[in-house]
């Protein structure tokens, strides 16, 4: 455990350093990928370690976006404090759709947040005068002189929060509950563990994670849109999540890091740049369907195995 801090500590201070290293453009993908880390991290506390699949977790980065951004233009609000309450409204909307979703389960509550999320995208589009429609709302920054690098170290800031928060719940009981109902809900359930209260728990907590997410990406970009809350960013967080390694604590932060980077790299070959990711998301799905954890752990797995069988033989 000290030396998993240890190495952490030591990522985060490296981190620390990018800035003096990249240019406007690239800080920008660093950026953009700390957002992913987060979404993704996020969505998989919920798919990954309880085993159920929502639709709706851009949608709750809207809410997040939205509310700071609506509260700060139309009442004034610190964009700080409003990113707080965005958290708030996110995860209390969260905890609303968890409550009446999650008894269903299964592709009933995918149906269900895939139409919540249609849903609010459609009202997020249509009230022009609240959120500007498609047009997007203008939002002020987070500080009094915009700055890439000290963007960079807000986000890089909130995605370590949001770090702490999911490593902390998953090594820890409720984390164990949360693999309990996982891999098998009927013999959790009859060990005395609350399986709704547990699926509503890895909700809300989602949820308000994503709505921060939200809020500081919206005031990175100082313009809030319906392409925040929308189902192609949904996808793309689920694909991030799951190529990087479902289940796992490092596979969405590399998935995160992987897609966007590459995402900007094949941008320049126009339309077919869809196409290439969704020939690297297939061949992950095919060959390697735990991810890219999948390929590390078989490779360490390989070795073990190898230096194992050279030791008997020495023996």
């Amino acid at each position: 455990m000290k030396d998993k801090r240890v190495y952490a500590a030591i990522v985060v201070a490296l981190a620390c350093l990018l800035p003096l290293g990249l240019d406007e453009y690239k800080l920008h993908v660093v950026i953009n990928s700390l957002f992913y880390v987060m979404m993704a991290s996020s969505w998989n506390l919920l798919a990954g370690y309880t085993g159920q699949v929502s639709f709706a977790h851009a949608a709750f980065a809207g809410i997040g976006a939205y509310t700071s951004g609506i509260l700060s233009v139309k009442a004034g609000f610190n964009p700080w404090a409003g990113i707080v309450i965005g958290m708030a409204a996110a995860g209390f909307v969260g905890f609303l759709v968890g409550v009446l979703c999650l008894r269903m389960g299964g592709i009933y509550l995918s149906l269900t947040t895939l139409g919540f999320s249609e849903i609010l995208r459609i009202i997020i589009t249509n009230e022009y005068e609240i959120t500007r429609g498609t047009m997007g709302l203008q939002v002020p920054a987070l500080m009094p002189v915009y700055s890439k690098t000290a963007y960079f170290y807000i986000m890089l800031g909130a995605a370590v929060l949001s770090l702490i928060v999911i490593y902390k719940m998953i090594y820890s009981d409720t984390g164990l509950n949360f693999r309990a109902v996982q891999n098998d809900e009927k013999a959790a359930s009859s060990l005395g563990v609350d399986v709704v209260r547990i699926r509503v728990m890895a909700f809300t907590v989602s949820s308000i994670l994503a709505g921060m997410a939200g809020g500081f990406y919206g005031h990175y970009l100082l313009l809030i849109t319906p392409e925040i809350p929308s189902l192609d960013q949904q996808f793309l967080v689920l694909s991030m999540a799951v190529i990087g390694g479902l289940g796992s604590f490092v596979g969405p932060i590399l998935g995160a890091f992987t897609l966007e980077i590459l995402a900007e790299y094949i941008r320049g070959y126009g339309q077919y740049h869809v196409l290439v990711f969704g020939l690297v998301a297939l061949a992950m799905a095919r060959f390697s369907p735990r991810g890219v954890m999948g390929i590390v752990s078989d490779y360490k797995r390989r070795r073990n195995q190898s230096l194992i069988a050279a030791g008997e033989l020495r023996g």
